[in-house]
């Protein structure tokens, strides 16, 4: 008799610059020693194309493997686009959204560039096109100024 194939897990995180995202993202991938894949990053990095990005998540979701993916998904469309491309591929998604009031995004953005300047004009860029999850996305909602162990109690429950 042939055991039944286990779903793989896709875990999308996203929130404002600095609202601690890619620190649970990472101690997540890192823990559960899943792959972590920062679009954002990636798209900067080699200067990419949002359509580009999505063609590297299609040959990614090919592999099966659970992952977790951080950038590129700040919007409700990027975010559908990611569901569109991973449901298919068989993947149960989970959308987490990172937390934070807006003065500890903007004092970590100031310590993180050590510029008041540079730290306007990131979140001046990204903040004001975020996104905030829908229900019917049926996010987990996570503090960004919680500890890494307390945010994965937390997600863990909402995964079981």
């Amino acid at each position: 008799m042939e055991g039944k194939k286990v779903q793989p897990r896709a875990l999308l995180v996203f929130g404002a610059p600095c609202s601690g995202k890619s620190t649970f993202a990472a101690k997540f991938a890192k823990r559960f020693g899943i792959a972590y894949y920062d679009l954002e990053e990636l798209k900067t990095q080699y200067n990419l194309t949002s359509k580009v990005v999505f063609m590297l998540v299609e040959q990614i979701a090919k592999t099966g493997q659970n992952i977790v993916i951080e950038g590129c998904i700040g919007t409700e469309r990027e975010r559908e686009e990611m569901r569109r491309i991973l449901r298919p591929a068989g993947y149960q998604i989970t959308t987490t959204w990172i937390q934070t009031d807006i003065a500890t995004i903007r004092s970590r953005l100031k310590a993180k560039y050590r510029s008041v300047a540079k730290a306007k004009e990131v979140y001046d860029s990204v903040v004001p096109r975020l996104e905030a999850p829908s229900e019917i996305e049926a996010p987990v909602i996570l503090s960004g100024k919680h500890t890494f162990e307390t945010q994965l109690k937390h997600i863990l429950a909402a995964l079981s």
